[in-house]
């Protein structure tokens, strides 16, 4: 049988040589473990991924215990944090995306980001920064639909944020801002 060169060495193995049944589950143990821990690093290497995603693509193929320790392993080597992870995330989607908390929120979720961090990403947004984000999306809808009838702009322009992932407050400050209205104009 074919085995990582890192386990002949730590066995003391020689071509030809008969194992024993009791040498044999360790080394087999091993070799899984080793196979994983590559096939997480190679995962990694590609993009950065919460320890749910990680579980979830070695399950396939390999038993708990060992996925238990990999993850071990990244966490000890810090390949993995959801933390770090979801603050990168965060950044993101403020900065360049330019998304609201709900939709930060769904992304953080579809990412395998446990809730409390979440939580604590999502709290660590700035108000200020968020309601900027929303204005600049309404201002370049609205250079797009401003010939058309004044609810139909406010109506885009709200499912738009609202896709977005702004909350109503935000939607509703940033239409009576741009448009010049109350919310009880229309």
């Amino acid at each position: 049988m074919a085995i990582f060169t890192e386990l002949v060495y730590s066995f003391n193995l020689k071509k030809g040589m008969e194992i024993e049944e009791e040498v044999l589950k360790p080394l087999i143990k091993d070799e899984m473990y080793i196979k994983a821990k590559n096939k997480s690093l190679n995962i990694l290497s590609k993009a950065d991924q919460s320890e749910k995603k990680i579980r979830e693509k070695l399950s396939n193929e390999f038993e708990e215990d060992t996925i238990d320790k990999v993850i071990d392993f990244l966490k000890k080597n810090n390949f993995i944090n959801d933390d770090i992870l979801a603050q990168k995330i965060v950044n993101t989607n403020i900065n360049l995306n330019r998304c609201g908390r709900n939709k930060i929120k769904q992304n953080l979720y579809n990412k395998g980001i446990d809730k409390q961090s979440i939580n604590e990403a999502i709290n660590d947004i700035d108000e200020n920064a968020e309601f900027e984000n929303a204005i600049y999306l309404a201002q370049k809808r609205y250079n797009r639909i401003k010939n058309e009838d004044k609810r139909k702009i406010y109506q885009k322009i709200s499912q738009h944020l609202a896709y977005k992932g702004f909350n109503y407050d935000i939607i509703k400050r940033v239409l009576s801002k741009l448009l010049n209205t109350d919310e009880y104009d229309f």
